[in-house]
């Protein structure tokens, strides 16, 4: 079995700063791209950012580019989302989604977390 399991979220006031992690656990064989999205309340859920593995390169959002970093550590099986100069507008529910091959299967597949809540308010 394979999980995702995200931690950083929480409250800040508008300009802070929240560093979210998600690690992988399980019988992992290879992660193939790491990705945060988010739904905030009443929305559907968007892509925030986007790295994969094979090249390291990156999207973003439009409405994130410049304040938020994508990055990982290998060695972990995690993935970061570092957030800055947070806004109202970047309320939501932060989920982490990995394309992974379990040691047991031939094809990778899409694994959520079960998301951290991220509040800009002050």
């Amino acid at each position: 079995q394979v999980q995702l399991v995200e931690s950083g979220g929480g409250l800040v006031q508008p300009g802070g700063s929240l560093r979210l992690s998600c690690a992988a656990s399980g019988s992992i064989f290879s992660i193939n791209a790491m990705q945060w999205y988010r739904q905030a309340p009443g929305k559907e859920r968007e892509l925030v950012a986007s790295m994969t593995n094979s090249d390291d390169s990156t999207t973003y959002a439009d409405s994130v580019k410049g304040r938020f970093t994508i990055s990982r550590d290998n060695a972990k099986n995690t993935v970061y989302l570092q957030m800055n100069n947070l806004k109202p507008e970047d309320t939501a529910v932060y989920y982490c989604n990995m394309i992974i091959r379990a040691s047991h299967m031939s094809v990778a597949m899409a694994y959520w977390g079960k998301g951290t809540l991220v509040t800009v308010s002050s």
